[in-house]
């Protein structure tokens, strides 16, 4: 009785979290797009296609990429000039993977 009780309490606080997790990525996602349309930056597949292009350049980044080998990656692949192809990689680190932040180089 007492684990049903305990199972049925873990069920209803995961359940309440679920949503909050999930409105944290939608904030992250749209702070994400928000950015790069302030530098002119659109993805035209779709919103979602930037969004994951963003966790790929984090990807790469935790595989041993440099920034500078994933800013070439993304202007190979990509229309975009270089100066947007830096700026996607970079709003990409700060919102999906500031752990590597500190591996862009200043200057």
């Amino acid at each position: 009785m007492v684990n049903r009780l305990f199972m049925a309490m873990a069920v209803a606080w995961i359940g309440l979290l679920i949503p909050l997790a999930t409105a944290q990525a939608d904030t992250i996602d749209d702070n994400f797009l928000a950015t790069l349309r302030s530098e002119g930056i659109t993805d035209h597949i779709s919103t979602s296609h930037a969004i994951q292009a963003g966790h790929v350049v984090c990807v790469k980044l935790d595989n041993g990429l440099s920034p500078g080998d994933v800013v070439r990656d993304v202007l190979l692949s990509s229309s975009m000039p270089a100066y947007h192809s830096g700026f996607f990689v970079g709003a990409s680190i700060d919102a999906y993977c500031p752990r590597h932040k500190a591996e862009i180089p200043t200057g």
